[in-house]
Parts: C-alpha cells; structure tokens; sequence
C-alpha cells in the first residue's frame, strides 16, 4: 500500500509526464521513428546529430548569456527534430542543418516584441532558408502515402495530445480550413482531387499542423483570435498555390512551400498586433515549439 509521503513525491513526476511540453516532445519523436523506420526520410543520423547539437548548445548558451539561466532544453529539442525531418539540402551537405538550428534558436532572443518572440523558430529558419538559399535547400516533400495505419497512428496522438495541450481548435480549423480550399482549387484548375488532399497525410503538414501553427509562444492570445489567424494562414497558402497555378511571377520564391511561407508572413504579424493590443505580461503559456 502506498503511503501520503510516497504519492506525495510521486506527483511531481506524474505532472512533469502529463506536461504538455513532454507530451509534444514524445509526438515529435514518434513522428521521427515512424518516418525513419517506414521511409527513411532522415537521409543519415549525422544530420540530426548535428541539428539537435547546434539547437540545444545554441539554446543553452544564448539564455544563459542574456538571461541568466539555462533554459529548459525540450523546446530545442522539437525545433531540432523538426529542421531534421523539414530540411532536405540538393546535395550531402550539412551547413543547412547547422545554420538552420543557429538562426531558429536565436530568433527566439532577437526577433521578439514584448518579451516574446515572433516566429515559431523552425518555421522561421526553413522559410528564411527556402527563400534566400533554394538553390541548395529545399522541403521535405514525403507522404505516407497510402499506408493507413502509419497515418492513423500519429494523428490519434496528435490530436490527443494536441487536446491536452488546449490547441485542438487550432489544428482542427486549420485542417478543415485546407480542405475546402483544396475543393475550392480543385473546382478552380481541376485535376485529381486526391492529389490535393494528399499533401496533409504526409509528415511535412503532420509537423506543420501539430508544432508550427499550434505554438502557444507564437500564437494569438485568444481562442477565437488563433483561429481566425490558423484559417488565414491556409487562405494565403492556397492564394500561393493558385499564383503556381496561374504561373504569377510575383509569387515565384513562395512556391517552394506555401504553408511554411504562409505561417511565416501571418504569424508574425497577427502576434505583433496581438502583443500591441495586450496590457501586461504575457500570459504565461508554456509548451514551445
């Protein structure tokens, strides 16, 4: 029989296991087993060694230096998964990797407003790679294709633990939202429209719907503000697809991924807004991503 002291110690750990920041650390590590065990879309262990190296001594350093302790390493831990499974160089090379999880990282310290950062730091370091290096950098493009079980398996958690995590309104809408401008597109330039709604079963749209677009630190304060600011994102995504459609030159660099460069340009700014309309501190959320 256990006794009050003993479940008294023992509550501490089961809160830490329970802690949505854990839950998405255990997501994001099936999401990689998974993909690696099936596909092998890693492309060579060295590459996560090295981004989850730079990530984690990035994070370390930087909060060390500029706020004076050692900040909980589980947020680089993700954002380092992610640039690993996101990031795809043209060639065997590692640089992507490494500059990838140095600017991530220090996004957080540098481009903030109010003592928060702007960007979801991997959705930043892709987007900013993809646009000025696409030459050389491109974006995990790999679906589960029709293996039902794989799928089956990551959005049950997913969307478990994205309830635990109180974003479930986020990865919903979005994902409702991407599938009636999928009809939409469909309707519009015709084609399959299985080939429209395939992208969102790969792990590419899995990382993006369950890490990037439900990142507390860099999403709206308010329920409804997150979801009007989620549907915007796929509005601009798709209005990026119909540019590559149409062949608008204008639109040209976005198209080496829409949903990444959507999030990029309305995330930033729906929490610059956010931030300049709040009085006082922020509010404390806590899972990063």
């Amino acid at each position: 029989m256990t006794t009050a002291p003993a479940q008294a110690q023992a509550r501490p750990w089961m809160s830490v296991a329970i802690e949505p920041r854990y839950l998405i650390v255990f997501l994001i590590t099936l999401v990689l087993a998974v993909g690696e065990w099936r596909y092998g879309i890693l492309g060579g262990y060295e590459r996560l060694a090295t981004t989850l190296g730079v990530c984690i001594v990035t994070e370390v350093f930087l909060s060390w230096w500029l706020r004076g302790r050692v900040a909980n390493v589980a947020s680089a831990y993700i954002t380092g998964i992610s640039l690993a499974l996101l990031t795809k160089p043209q060639a065997n090379i590692l640089w992507p990797f490494a500059l990838g999880a140095f600017l991530a990282i220090t996004s957080k310290y540098v481009l903030t407003y109010r003592g928060r950062h702007l960007w979801n730091p991997s959705n930043f370091a892709i987007a900013l790679m993809v646009l000025v290096a696409a030459d050389s950098v491109a974006i995990l493009s790999h679906q589960w294709g029709n293996d039902i079980w794989t799928n089956l398996v990551i959005w049950f958690f997913g969307l478990l633990i994205a309830w635990r995590a109180k974003v479930l309104h986020v990865t919903l809408t979005y994902v409702a939202c991407f599938i009636a401008f999928a009809l939409l597109r469909h309707v519009i330039v015709g084609g399959p429209l299985f080939a429209e709604l395939a992208p969102i079963t790969g792990p590419m749209y899995q990382l993006f719907v369950f890490f990037m677009v439900t990142d507390p630190r860099t999403t709206v304060s308010t329920t409804r503000g997150r979801i009007v600011v989620v549907a915007i994102v796929a509005l601009v995504e798709t209005l990026i697809r119909l540019g590559g459609d149409f062949q608008l030159s204008l639109l040209r660099p976005f198209y080496v991924s829409p949903p990444i460069l959507a999030l990029a340009i309305v995330g930033p700014i729906a929490m610059f807004i956010d931030l300049r309309r709040t009085v006082g501190p922020p509010d404390g959320r806590t899972v990063k991503a």
